[in-house]
């Protein structure tokens, strides 16, 4: 009997996905629960398990295309009976609106968001989809930081990355295109039906950017448009156009809205590690063969952090409108960096774990970051944030403040250098020392640099007079 294969609802927030790759071929066997195909959305990139064993017939969604959740993407035929398709169907093409354009409501009527099938109430799960389609409850739209074209002051246009491309390259007010989507969200297929109504030469809309500002869009291969006469042309630079992935735009996107957000101030402390240096040398050996994990730096300067956090809560706060929000619980994000991005899975309630639990959630979030094993609910919900630039040999860095957090720790690369030593009797002498610099970036907006340098001067302390045990 046929399965079909859907799009996984991977987060509350979260609409659409992109299939960035299959990894079976129709025609091929596929085992319950194996990986069949991984997607990339704007919270997490994960491989998607098969519903059911069987042999994959059809591939309904190429790689490459972003579609709502819960669209049939494949069909696995679970007797192994079923003709499979000699190659990924085309994307097919957007659907006629049901009603046509005359029929819309009027511009001082909003458009009424058409409901999704499923997303009504939770649906139990059934059998055949194990782990993925997720029970799906009323979505909570989240804001979009960035104006879309055409968008007055204060407004907000639900829509996605990607549509609000498409409306760039094409020259479309948003505003003027009604939305299909839960909570009126405009859709691919939305902004689509409206350019095919709305072919170029078509009258442009009152707030429609002036046809001397619109900016063409250019595709590979295709010939530039000629300049203006007297405009020299710009050089041409050998190279390859590739399109950013998935994951590339939405780091862009959160960085530049995290630098329009929190007013940014670093400072930088240099603390010598020669204790946890030479206590790592030491215990190594031994710790991996009690436990089965390697032993780290890391762990070390987590911990120095959360006892520093906890003397210094306005740093493990958030902003909240004009309120300030104290979280009960440190839910401490771990940078990691992978071939394809940056991601920042989280360890949460880590005030309640020791040395060795600290440890051990780090190497986890780490590997099941690398191996694309993250749910969305592994990288939400950070109240701070460590991240490690000295792993490449940085001296130090200035890292940008992970939203909503109000700080972020920056670990720098540990080396030997000389160093003048005061001994308890007050003679200096020159001695060789393992340093490392820390930065702290936070949001000057909460946190003041008095605040900022107690923090720090904590963390310090903690680290060189290291006295905890480490299992």
């Amino acid at each position: 009997m046929p399965t079909d294969v859907i799009m996984p609802q991977m987060g509350e927030s979260i609409f659409e996905g992109t299939i960035t790759k299959w990894l079976k071929k129709p025609g091929e066997k596929v085992q319950r629960d194996e990986p069949l195909f991984e997607i990339s959305t704007d919270k997490v990139d994960a491989e998607i398990p098969a519903p059911s064993a069987g042999v994959l017939k059809e591939i309904k969604v190429p790689e490459g295309t972003t579609v709502q959740v819960n669209t049939v993407v494949g069909v696995i035929d679970a007797d192994g009976a079923g003709a499979a398709s000699a190659a990924p169907a085309p994307a097919a093409a957007p659907p006629k609106a049901e009603a046509p354009r005359a029929a819309a409501p009027a511009a001082s009527q909003p458009a009424k968001p058409v409901p999704q099938p499923q997303a009504a109430s939770a649906v139990a799960e059934p059998p055949a989809r194990p782990r993925q389609q997720e029970a799906v409850s009323r979505q909570k739209e989240t804001v979009i930081e960035f104006p879309a074209e055409g968008e007055e002051e204060g407004e907000r246009i639900r829509s996605s990355p990607l549509v609000r491309r498409i409306a760039r390259e094409n020259n479309v007010n948003l505003a003027q295109v009604p939305g299909t989507g839960l909570g009126g969200r405009i859709t691919k297929q939305d902004i689509e039906n409206f350019i095919a109504q709305h072919p170029a030469g078509a009258p442009a809309a009152a707030t429609a950017r002036p046809a001397a500002q619109a900016q063409p869009s250019y595709q590979p291969g295709a010939a530039a448009p000629a300049m203006p006469a007297g405009q020299p042309a710009p050089a041409v630079i050998p190279g390859e156009l590739v399109a950013m992935t998935n994951m590339r735009k939405i780091i862009a996107q959160r960085m530049i809205e995290s630098r329009r957000t929190s007013a940014h101030v670093h400072n930088l402390f240099e603390v010598d590690v020669t204790r946890i240096v030479n206590l790592r040398h030491r215990s190594k050996a031994g710790f991996e063969q009690r436990h089965g994990a390697r032993l780290t730096f890391m762990p070390f300067f987590v911990r120095a952090a959360i006892i520093a956090l906890q003397q210094f809560p306005i740093i493990n706060a958030s902003v909240e409108d004009d309120n300030l929000h104290y979280h009960e619980h440190i839910n401490m994000g771990i940078a990691v960096a992978l071939d394809w991005g940056l991601i920042v899975p989280v360890i949460k309630s880590a005030e309640e774990k020791n040395f060795l639990g600290l440890q051990r959630a780090i190497s986890d979030v780490g590997e099941r970051a690398r191996t694309k094993r993250l749910s969305p609910d592994d990288i939400q919900g950070s109240t701070f944030t460590v991240t490690n630039p000295g792993t490449f040999g940085a001296v130090f860095g200035l890292p940008i403040i992970n939203q909503p957090n109000v700080a972020i720790l920056g670990v720098g690369g540990i080396a030997k250098a000389p160093v003048v030593v005061t001994d308890p009797q007050g003679s200096d002498s020159i001695a060789i020392r393992s340093l490392v610099h820390l930065t702290l970036g936070y949001d000057h907006r909460v946190i003041d640099g008095a605040v900022a340098d107690q923090f720090m001067a904590l963390v310090k302390k903690t680290l060189e007079n290291w006295n905890e045990d480490v299992g």
